[in-house]
């Protein structure tokens, strides 16, 4: 259901201004989410989004839906899901990196140790494949198809807004929802 006062994105202050108001989905993993997140945010990963429509069906008929990630990318591809099944969403511009910018605090998990936000993962394992693939190639010059693949890679990845590396981060477990942590999400939602 669409409100009247809901808009594609929102700024850090304009959130700021309306989080007792609308119902926050971060949709990072589970490890970034841990590392902090904006006050009262649900966790509902990306890749479990289509698990999670009807209850947000229901939730977006009681109030305004804002989606959350680290830079607004996973968000928007987030609301572009939710548009496509009838669900009004609102995304945070720039993220939870322009929240904290504009001095706003994120809470972190006390319960659940933190992994590196999901960039970072990505560069750190393109470097190391890079690296790897260069030293190996001086063995083996076959190896440097691994760093040329990995740079296809990033610039394919730079021209369609999508990751597939971080696609495959985020199945590894420190990326992965605890048990019941999903459900805990969808059972807070279907109670705000």
């Amino acid at each position: 259901m669409a409100h009247p006062h809901a808009l594609d994105a929102l700024d850090a202050h304009q959130a700021h201004s309306r989080l007792h108001d609308l119902i926050v989905l971060d949709v990072r993993t589970p490890g970034e989410y841990a590392t902090g997140h904006l006050p009262g945010a649900l966790n509902i990963p990306l890749d479990q989004l289509t698990r999670a429509l009807p209850d947000l069906r229901e939730a977006a008929a009681r109030g305004d839906i804002l989606v959350v990630c680290a830079s607004g990318t996973r968000a928007e591809n987030a609301r572009t899901t939710l548009a496509d099944n009838g669900i009004t969403a609102s995304t945070l511009t720039g993220g939870t990196g322009a929240w904290t910018d504009g001095g706003l605090a994120l809470h972190p998990e006390a319960d659940r140790p933190t992994a590196w936000n999901m960039e970072r993962q990505v560069r750190f394992t393109a470097g190391a494949v890079v690296l790897t693939g260069l030293a190996l190639g001086r063995l083996r010059p076959a190896f440097r198809l691994a760093s040329a693949g990995i740079a296809g890679g990033l610039v394919y990845s730079a021209l369609t807004n999508t990751c597939g590396m971080a696609a495959l981060l985020a199945k590894l477990p420190h990326n992965r929802p605890c048990p019941g942590a999903l459900e805990a999400a969808l059972a807070t939602l279907r109670s705000h």
